[in-house]
């Protein structure tokens, strides 16, 4: 039987996220941390006040299936700003630079997890929550640094789609070898095949159904609008699920098919209000699932972990500016601006969490995710000033200052 203040509960988690999230905001920071944080001091040591229980002891199983919902809206949204064609175009600069982004961040999670002695599912996973950097978090610090117009910023986004494209494959992979509960070697890579399939046979027929989507969607009310929408989204994650294909790779490639629909600004409208609030609520739900008192032995690992993150990506910013064309400065820029970590670390978590894996792989990712998604956008915000501190200002980019005597041999000529 369900309490008479199940709805007060998830009014009060509801509220205390959006007081933190004002904090944030009017600190000019990125709100991903502080949900965590709030989770995470509320969770399972909180008081009960009242008839309150700030453990939300009675209404987790629901702040858990919002937050469920949130990684569906997070990974349909993306698909929805994801575009194959754009990357194509983007050039070798942003291909090579992902590239080495991804091996240097992958080869990372292989290093940080034979350190560790960890098992080769949990090395698996440990390997994508360090190659997988936030979206959420990058798109924030170059909007409020005013820096979307920069050249770099191009160069970031491409390195961000590839990235996220990679995220994908490696989701798909992780199905394979976790969900599906089996030891054998062709049974993780016929699920991991067909996981493949899947997401190739979206990418290639799913535009083919596009102008018979459209011709439902058209001149339909708003109500009717969204209920499609949402029809398709949960259809097409819930049947992934069922053949052991994460459905968040599900709800990833529906948005990418609607991608293409003459009604996605309309869809993108409609859908983002949706993945702010259950965005937020998957954090706050990941929060609080985690014990506060067992992250003490994943703060020395996960610090390493983040500092040799940041050092990869610093590096794959400077072979990204080198193939670019850009000036060196720009790497840090780069760098640090990549190096955020969040949604889809916890993503790759939740899937070991899934297939029972190890708890540390749960205390690992708070910690390392805390880490960079706070200095991240602080070193991105400095790194200019880093940079000249460290080499020197730029000499092209001081202009001379003209002297008397030139202007009067100018004046001679």
């Amino acid at each position: 039987m369900l309490s008479h203040t199940l709805i007060l509960e998830i009014g009060i988690a509801v509220g205390l996220v959006a007081i933190v999230g004002l904090i944030a905001n009017k600190l000019k920071f990125s709100v991903i941390p502080f949900f965590i944080i709030i989770g995470m001091v509320l969770g399972q040591h909180a008081p009960q006040i009242g008839m309150v229980d700030l453990t939300f002891t009675e209404s987790k199983p629901f702040i858990d299936f919002m937050g469920r919902l949130g990684v569906l809206f997070l990974l349909f949204y993306l698909g929805l700003e994801f575009s194959v064609n754009r990357l194509i175009k983007s050039g070798k600069a942003i291909v090579t630079g992902g590239t080495i982004y991804v091996l240097l961040n992958f080869t990372s999670g292989l290093l940080i997890g034979w350190l560790m002695d960890m098992p080769f599912k949990e090395m698996m996973v440990l390997c994508g929550i360090m190659t997988s950097s936030s979206t959420a978090i990058v798109a924030k610090v170059l909007t409020d640094l005013k820096r979307t117009a920069n050249p770099e910023t191009e160069v970031i986004m491409g390195m961000i789609m590839f990235d996220d494209l990679f995220i994908a494959m490696h989701i798909s992979f992780l199905s394979g070898l976790i969900l599906t509960g089996s030891s054998s070697f062709w049974t993780v890579a016929g699920t991991s095949l067909l996981a493949l399939g899947f997401i190739l046979a979206f990418l290639i027929l799913g535009r083919k159904l596009v102008p018979a989507i459209d011709r439902l969607l058209k001149e339909k009310t708003s109500e009717l609008f969204i209920l499609i929408i949402f029809a398709l989204l949960f259809i097409v994650a819930g049947f992934s699920e069922t053949i052991h294909v994460a459905e968040a790779i599900g709800a990833l490639m529906a948005g990418l098919v609607l991608a293409d629909s003459q009604y996605i600004k309309k869809i993108e409208s409609m859908v983002l209000p949706y993945k702010d609030f259950f965005g937020a609520m998957f954090f706050f739900s990941f929060g609080l699932s985690i014990d506060i008192m067992s992250l003490g032995g994943a703060v020395f690992w996960a610090s390493i972990a983040a500092l040799v993150t940041m050092m990869g990506n610093l590096a794959s910013g400077y072979f990204a500016a080198k193939f670019s064309g850009m000036k060196p400065k720009t790497s840090f820029d780069i760098g640090f601006t990549l190096s955020a970590r969040g949604e889809f670390s916890i993503i790759m978590a939740n899937i070991g969490k899934a297939g029972a894996l190890l708890p540390v792989i749960q205390s690992f990712v708070v910690v390392y995710v805390l880490i960079l998604s706070i200095v991240s956008p602080l070193l991105t915000k400095e790194s200019r000033k880093l940079w000249k501190t460290l080499f020197g200002a730029d000499p092209n980019s001081a202009k001379p200052l003209k002297k008397l005597s030139d202007l009067e041999n100018n004046q001679r000529i």
